[in-house]
């Protein structure tokens, strides 16, 4: 039988943060890609794993090397995954359980698809340019404004964009000014094709167990945000998967990677919004014991707070505010801090600073800013 700490020893090694990745590729495919709604998150979470790693060298390895690419993940929301995982993730999601289009007939979503895959393939566009280059490939009511957006209306095609990213066709491109531009996978990958679905999802289960077991298959549903009926019918059609018991609770590894640390799990890390740490791992209550179930979730929801990470479980919040070069942190631990533990904060504080490219100072205290949206 397994223990809760042996778990958490295990999670904070696989996910490099006990000891550092080799590279800014290696931590996202570690963790099975690295949320990225928010930038200045994502380049956080993953200098966090890279010894020196700042975000200037996060953009290197985005826009300039293209070991990572910007596109849509587990729950088909954006992630910075390594560009060598894309042929998996297109496989994966591709097999994934999804709802019918509304707008959209199913020829007009591969009339999309299809004018997407050609005018992308060696361009980067905004969404108002491919707006007219989807229309004049498909038709005039790829343009229709009826889709529901933020203030107004977008164009009918849009609702086809996820199935583009889940087909490998669509990923992000570098930022033009304030504008978001789109491209083909392909430039980052040559020669990428999607894995055979099959194949994919079994290696996505692999690596999920790798980093986050052991783990159930419900646990696995949430964090693909899938059906857990599917989701346990996947787990049973798969012959490498080894059941174990932690603190006598059922759940999955690997067969054969039962293995744990010896050292118990150690150590403050001061986690962003989003991090897969605290969105991936269950049960929630054990990685967010006593109070930090209450305050450090959004009904329930991980990511929307930062989080103070005490020997691999949730022990506080935080936030910063940048003004210029200069980061003010403030954390809100949920118990006393002793004067091993502030220490350990005030490195982990300083580092967050230098990720960021900034002086960031520490304040102990409430945290009074809500849930991000």
């Amino acid at each position: 039988m397994l223990t809760w700490a042996q778990v958490c020893a295990r999670r904070l090694a696989r996910h490099h943060l006990a000891a550092p990745a080799a590279s800014a590729a290696q931590a996202a495919a570690a963790v099975g890609g690295i949320h990225a709604q928010i930038m200045s998150a994502a380049e956080v979470s993953v200098g966090l794993r890279v010894a020196g790693l700042t975000r200037a060298g996060v953009r290197d390895a985005l826009w300039t090397e293209r070991t990572l690419v910007k596109t849509r993940g587990p729950r088909y929301t954006v992630h910075l995954l390594a560009a060598t995982d894309l042929p998996m993730w297109t496989g994966a999601l591709s097999a994934l359980p999804t709802r019918r289009l509304e707008l959209l007939t199913d020829e007009q979503a591969e009339l999309v698809v299809a004018a997407l895959a050609d005018v992308l393939a060696d361009a980067e566009w905004t969404t108002g340019e491919l707006t007219d280059h989807v229309v004049a490939r498909t038709g005039s009511w790829a343009g229709d404004p009826v889709m529901d957006a933020f203030q107004g209306k977008w164009p009918r095609w849009i609702e086809a964009m996820p199935l583009a990213s889940r087909r490998g066709v669509m990923c992000f491109g570098a930022n033009r000014g304030r504008n978001v531009t789109y491209t083909h996978p392909a430039r980052w990958l040559p020669g990428f094709t999607p894995m055979d679905a099959d194949a994919a999802l079994a290696e996505v289960v692999h690596r999920y167990l790798y980093a986050y077991g052991p783990a159930t298959p419900a646990h696995f549903a949430r964090w693909m945000a899938a059906p857990p009926g599917w989701a346990a019918q996947l787990f049973s059609s798969l012959g490498f998967l080894e059941q174990v018991t932690v603190d006598g609770e059922p759940a999955f590894v690997i067969a054969g990677d039962t293995g744990m640390p010896d050292e118990p799990p150690a150590g403050v890390r001061l986690l962003p919004y989003f991090d897969a740490y605290g969105v991936g791992c269950f049960p929630r209550e054990r990685v967010f014991p006593g109070r930090a179930f209450e305050r450090a979730l959004a009904g329930g929801q991980a990511g929307n707070y930062p989080l103070l990470l005490i020997d691999g479980a949730v022990g506080g919040v935080w936030h910063q505010r940048r003004s210029g070069k200069r980061i003010a942190v403030t954390v809100e631990p949920f118990g006393r801090l002793n004067a091993a533990r502030k220490r350990d904060l005030e490195a982990e504080v300083a580092r967050i600073g230098e990720i960021l490219e900034a002086t960031a100072t520490l304040t102990i205290g409430e945290v009074k800013v809500g849930p991000h949206a």
